[in-house]
This record gives structure tokens, sequence and C-alpha cells, in this order.
């Protein structure tokens, strides 16, 4: 039986008929997994960086040890030669006697400076405080120097007063040239500072003014339970016309000192008060205050 050939075109078709068939079944199959670089341990990364930053810092401490810092060195001892030159120098040395002069003015003008000061604040303190002494001018129209012709008004009041009312007759007697008089002081003798406090709220003609700057009533407070025991007072607010100077202090007085011919009582304005100490038989003692009333 004769053998039969192929041919070459029969060859070539089967050979593309393979190909055709491996090519398809290459595509059903999946994809091989791409190989990715696996990443770094942070740990690990931190690490190495921290040695590094070790090594840089061991490596400038070195040279800091190698390189050696000069120790300071004192100057040298001068002879004693050279002492006694310089101390003798200074001392030829002339001053100018303009300029010790000028330094004396100026310290005394300084310290003149600083007194004044000083008693200025001095004073604005203890006008805040209602304990400065009146001055002569201030006292012309409460106290004469005619003291046979001549009555102060004088208001017995008590710390138990409210302040308004203690304020109110502060300015009537500023008006008037009176005195305002206390028995004793809140929390006794011993105890300025409650007797200073309630001065300066009387006084100030601002009440909501604080501080020693505030400006003050011209009316003089006294501390007096010698003139209180002289009249006889058992209420207060009460008036009593005295002759002479009340504000004196009580230690250099006697129970023989000049006291008021009549006493008024009563809860009343000073303008009331006064009237009634006229009505008792006292016209010519209460003519000047009331008419200082009168006027302002």
């Amino acid at each position: 039986m004769p053998i039969c050939r192929r041919s070459a075109t029969r060859r070539v078709l089967l050979l593309a008929s393979l190909a055709c068939l491996v090519g398809r079944a290459g595509a059903n199959e999946p994809p091989a997994a791409i190989e990715q670089p696996q990443p770094e341990n942070a740990r690990a990364r931190m690490q190495e960086q921290g040695e590094a930053a070790m090594e840089r810092v061991k490596r400038a401490a070195g040279k800091a040890k190698a390189t050696s810092t000069p120790s300071p060195v004192l100057p040298a001892r001068l002879d004693a030669a050279a002492q006694r030159r310089a101390f003798e120098g200074l001392k030829a040395r002339k001053n100018d006697p303009d300029i010790k002069k000028r330094a004396r003015a100026d310290i005394a003008a300084a310290r003149e400076r600083l007194a004044a000061e000083r008693d200025a604040a001095s004073r604005r303190i203890a006008q805040a405080l209602g304990l400065e002494q009146p001055e002569q001018a201030a006292l012309a129209g409460a106290v004469s120097s005619d003291v046979g012709k001549r009555w102060v008004p004088v208001l017995f009041v008590s710390s138990s007063i409210p302040i308004e009312t203690l304020r109110t007759y502060a300015g009537q007697l500023e008006r008037a040239g009176g005195v305002m008089a206390f028995r004793g002081m809140p929390g006794g003798m011993r105890q300025v500072a409650p007797m200073a406090k309630l001065s300066a709220a009387i006084l100030r003609r601002d009440p909501g003014c604080e501080g020693p700057a505030c400006a003050m009533r011209d009316v003089q407070l006294i501390v007096d339970p010698l003139v209180f025991r002289q009249h006889g007072v058992v209420r207060v607010p009460a008036l009593a016309m005295i002759p002479g100077d009340p504000t004196r202090p009580y230690c250099e007085r006697d129970d023989a000192s000049p006291r008021a011919a009549h006493l008024v009582q009563g809860d009343a304005a000073l303008s009331g008060l006064l009237e009634e100490y006229g009505r008792l038989g006292g016209r010519e003692e209460v003519r000047d205050a009331l008419a200082h009333l009168a006027r302002r």
C-alpha cells in the first residue's frame, strides 16, 4: 500500500492550528502573581537611625575633647612702686570746685523737694482721715479773738446716728462755723482707726471718693467727754452755743470752763435747733450762726 506524503501546505496549516490551540489554553489560565518587594520593618529603621545619631554625637564629643580650651590667666600683679605711683596720681588730681558746689546744691534741693512731698502726702492722708488740725483761716468763722462776744455752735452727736445724718449735719455746721462733738471714740479710746474712718466718711464732700486726694469739709470733729458732762447731755443730737474755743483739748480745761446757757435736744435740722435755742433766750448767741446759714 503506497504511503501518502503530506504536502507542504498541509503542514503549514497544521502548525497554525496547534499554535492557536496553545494560545487559547494560555489565555484561560490565571495570570501569575507579580512578586512585590516586602516592606521594611519600621522598628528596624528607627533603630538604625538612632544608632546613626548616636554615632554622630560620639564623634562630636570626641572632637570637643580633643580641642583643648585654654584656661584664663590672671594678669601679672603690679609691683609696689607702680601701685604707689598710681595712687599718688589719683591724689594729685585736682577736683573742680564748681562741680562740688553744684553737687551740694542739687543734693540740698532734692532733700527739700523730698521733704515737701512728704509733708504734702502726710497732709493729704490726715485730711482723708479727718485728723489734720484746721488752719487759722479755717477757724476764723468759728472762733474769734474776742471770746466774750463769740459763741460757737457745738453739735453733740454719736456714732450711733446714721452716717447720712452726720454728713448732713457736717454740711450745715460748715456753713454756720460750728463744731461736731463726740463723747468717745467707737471701739474705745485705744483704737484710733475706727474713729479716723468715721471722721473721713463724715467729712468727705463726695461719699464715693476714696483715697487721700478727696475733698473734705471744713468742720472740726472733737472727742470731749468733759463737755458732755458739763452740759448734761443724755440724748443726741443736741446743740449748745459755747463761748470761747470749744476745740481746746479737754485735758487742758476743767469743770469751770465756759459753758452754754441753754441746751437744745432733738432730731432736727441745725437751723431748727438754732431757732429753738433763740426762743429759749439765746437770740444773741445764735444770731451770727443763723446769718451764716441764711447767706449760704
